[in-house]
């Protein structure tokens, strides 16, 4: 546990660092999600505040706001438009990921269709995005259209990918890769890849931010599916074990069946052809996982694709903000596992 808490620490250090540097943006990136929230429907409005009371880091739109800073973006408040429009991609593709997997709890509360039902968070969700298209004309700029709406196809592609691979134990290192990186590393990428549009900087910039983004998504990812298998509900805000209840095929239980035994693999392919797993499933799972040091193995894996993203930003003149976004990287880097 002391390894979960050392990250837990480096990444709120690093993570302060980044939110202290654009605070008072920040602000005005809440009062801009509000006001694109609100709708003549009653209970659209209610979900709504719902969800925006459950919190999240706004990473993304700090990444945004940050990466625009990076890049001396001073014209006006288009970062202030486009990290709203990139954090309400992220809400929707949450509500639609949370009735696509059952979920009940996130955040460390109900989530919304557990409250409301799965046809009413499809829709709200539906809703988010329509209203993120109507951002991203007002900004303007066609780059920005192009890459935002490919975004949000791609996370889609990695949705309906994961799907088609659910409960696959032997499914491939590559192809789990290839999920994470459509459905969670696309929208770091585009969140980070937008600061260098708006301040219309050269391609190599543009495409360095583009490869922080995504290496730094990769790696969030890894971590976070890493911790399902070793951490509370204090930490992430979500219960322990949720893939595993879900039957989700994530890199712990990947870089698993690589190393146990034809029995064991045998049984865990038994246990993930199942409809529900059990508690004692679940127990059975961590022993094997602890036996294995799979956990370690998993952090490898990301410090690999969070040593590419700080590397990423050598073509950036030393400053602040330069230091701030290698700084979000240095958590894997510096760790002890």
């Amino acid at each position: 546990m002391g390894t979960v808490i050392q990250l837990k620490n480096q990444i709120s250090n690093s993570y302060s660092d980044l939110k202290n540097s654009v605070e008072d943006k920040l602000i005005l990136v809440e009062e801009k999600i509000n006001s694109k929230l609100m709708s003549k429907v009653d209970l659209v409005n209610k979900m709504s505040e719902y969800h925006l009371k459950t919190g999240g880091k706004r990473l993304r739109a700090l990444l945004t706001l940050e990466s625009a800073k990076l890049c001396e973006y001073k014209k006006g408040g288009r970062d202030i438009n486009l990290a709203a429009c990139v954090e309400l991609i992220h809400a929707a593709t949450l509500m639609h990921d949370d009735v696509i997997d059952s979920s009940e709890i996130r955040r460390g509360k109900k989530t919304i269709n557990k409250i409301w039902g799965n046809q009413s968070s499809i829709l709200v969700g539906d809703y988010l995005l329509s209203r993120c298209f109507e951002m991203m004309v007002e900004d303007g700029n066609l780059e920005v259209l192009r890459l935002l709406s490919s975004t949000s196809s791609e996370i889609a592609q990695g949705e309906v990918l994961q799907l088609q691979h659910k409960g696959e134990i032997d499914i491939l290192e590559e192809t789990y890769l290839k999920i994470i990186s459509s459905k969670t590393a696309s929208l770091f990428a585009a969140a980070t890849k937008v600061g260098a549009i708006l301040a219309e900087k050269d391609l190599k910039y543009k495409e360095a931010l583009e490869f922080y983004g995504k290496n730094i998504g990769l790696t969030f990812q890894i971590a976070d599916d890493a911790l399902d298998y070793n951490s509370e509900i204090k930490f992430f805000g979500k219960k322990i074990g949720n893939d595993f209840f879900e039957g989700k095929v994530t890199l712990p239980i990947i870089l698993l069946y690589q190393k146990i035994s034809n029995l064991e693999k045998n049984e865990l392919k038994n246990l993930f052809s199942k409809d529900k797993r059990n508690v004692d499933d679940f127990e059975n799972i961590l022993n094997l996982i602890k036996k294995n040091n799979i956990i370690n193995d998993c952090y490898k894996k990301a410090e690999y694709f969070i040593n590419l993203a700080s590397n990423s930003l050598s073509v950036f003149k030393e400053s602040e903000e330069k230091n701030i976004l290698k700084n979000l990287t240095s958590f894997s880097i510096k760790r002890n596992f």
